[in-house]
């Protein structure tokens, strides 16, 4: 058997176990599997890889340079994604993964590149045509992800502002600029190759990368964690167009796994927010950003850690909802040792997880399945929304933005219409915060304004450890 069908062989093992790894992904309980099945896939995949590609270079002049080449990239990228996973936090992870996704975008652009400047030398002119056109859509798909995961990543990392950019007629560039790349591509296929080819894919590529940058500058931060699911859908199908120009059978089905996966991922994220599947992918297409004017909502209530402690202690029922002001103050242990405190005196404790808590998709589980806490008392949203009017105490821990009345009461909020946890209806309510400051889509909470609402100031994970020694 020649290497060749060897490498074929493995390409579909490899695409099974990334199946399975998606599988196993859905679940909580399944998830440390679905991992191994991944990083197995993964492996299989760069050996076999690897194997063709020493033995192809074989017939090649320059071979020891190909393979040098070849180890160098291996070793590299081993060591640099080594690097950033020993030192990134959970906290960091929605910026790192947008930034990984930047680099699956510039390589899409550099395979393009090079099938561009390759050629195609196939003795049909259809089959040529076909070869430019991939070339054409690789490197858009491409560049759109590149710029727009920097953006999606200095805007995570905090770099840049969160506030949606609101150019005029943004819509028109981005409808415009999606009519100006089939035209564009139209060109490219239809003239000879040459400079004016050159030219036609310069243009291009300079547009891809304007329009990737707008569409993700134009989302506002409440709608951050779509974007990061977006930008993995986008990776995807960049990394099917570079299959196709590869001829890769693996990067075509691992590419459209990940498009398709990470595309029905933002749908249903936007149908829990209440948003336009169409809006968000669109760069908020559609979306005129409401004026929304500052309000006085009265004064604030403080209270300290004792006397939160005693108010959980005569409780019979308590839910936890948790943010990204958790994740920053690492507070999940303590809060894990709180709720275990709690149970353990018979009190009911539940946590209430918003589709967007944190700044990506199941940030608050992985957390809190760090901490070591019970899948089952860990609920969505809409298992639990209906629960808090019978709820003795809600702690809100470094949650803002995912519990605002505004989106339910106030139709000129930015984040008008996106259902939130009504905490406002438990009988008590304590905000965990720094400061009065509002939440990471710029917008004030009235609910920390209201009769049953007490505010708890400090780091979070120094509150809840006040609370746990004063439970005793």
């Amino acid at each position: 058997m020649d290497i060749i069908s060897i490498t074929g062989a493995a390409y579909i093992v490899a695409a099974l176990l990334f199946i399975l790894s998606l599988a196993g992904l859905s679940r909580h309980e399944s998830a440390k599997s679905g991992l191994t099945y991944g990083m197995v896939g993964m492996g299989v995949a760069l050996v076999a890889t690897i194997a063709q590609t020493v033995d192809v270079s074989e017939y090649v002049e320059d071979r020891s340079m190909i393979i040098a080449l070849l180890l160098l990239a291996v070793f590299a990228g081993a060591a640099i994604g080594l690097w950033r996973a020993r030192i990134v936090e959970m906290t960091g992870m929605p910026e790192l993964i947008a930034l990984l996704h930047s680099f699956v975008g510039l390589a899409a652009v550099l395979i393009g590149v090079n099938g561009h400047l390759a050629g195609s030398h196939y003795s049909l002119d259809s089959l040529n045509n076909i070869h430019e056109a991939e070339v054409s859509i690789g490197i858009f798909i491409g560049a759109v992800t590149f710029t727009g995961s920097i953006v999606a990543n200095l805007k995570l990392s905090a770099k840049i502002s969160s506030s949606p950019l609101m150019l005029p007629g943004k819509n028109l560039i981005n409808v415009g600029s999606l009519v100006l790349f089939v035209i564009l591509t139209v060109v490219y296929v239809a003239v000879d190759p040459g400079t004016g080819q050159d030219i036609v894919l310069a243009i291009l590529t300079l547009l891809a990368l304007a329009l990737g940058w707008h569409l993700v500058a134009s989302i506002g931060g409440g709608d951050m964690p779509v974007v990061v699911s977006m930008l993995n859908s986008y990776s995807g199908w960049a990394a099917a167009a570079s299959g196709f120009l590869l001829g890769n059978d693996l990067l075509i089905v691992t590419g459209a796994l990940v498009g398709s996966s990470g595309a029905y991922l933002s749908y249903i994220m936007c149908k829990a927010m209440n948003r336009s599947f169409i809006s968000v992918i669109a760069g908020g297409f559609g979306i005129a950003a409401p004026a929304g004017e500052d309000k006085d909502y009265g004064e604030h209530r403080e209270i300290q850690a004792d006397a939160v402690a005693e108010l959980l202690a005569g409780a019979s029922s308590v839910i936890i909802t948790p943010g990204y002001g958790m994740a920053v103050a690492q507070a999940q242990y303590p809060v894990a040792d709180l709720t275990a405190k709690l149970r353990a005196k018979g009190v009911e404790v539940r946590f209430g997880i918003h589709p967007v808590a944190g700044r990506l998709p199941g940030h608050m589980n992985v957390l809190l399945a760090e901490a070591k806490l019970p899948y089952d008392i860990v609920l969505e949203m809409d298992e639990i929304n209906d629960d808090f009017a019978s709820t003795d105490v809600v702690l809100v821990i470094g949650a803002n933005d995912t519990v605002n009345p505004a989106a339910n009461d106030d139709p000129s909020s930015p984040i008008a219409g996106m259902p939130v946890l009504e905490v406002w209806n438990a009988k008590d309510v304590i905000v965990f915060k720094r400061s009065m400051a509002a939440g990471y889509a710029g917008v004030q909470n009235p609910l920390f304004f209201r009769e049953n609402s007490q505010m708890l100031f400090g780091d979070a994970k120094d509150r809840v450890e006040d609370i746990v020694r004063a439970l005793g």
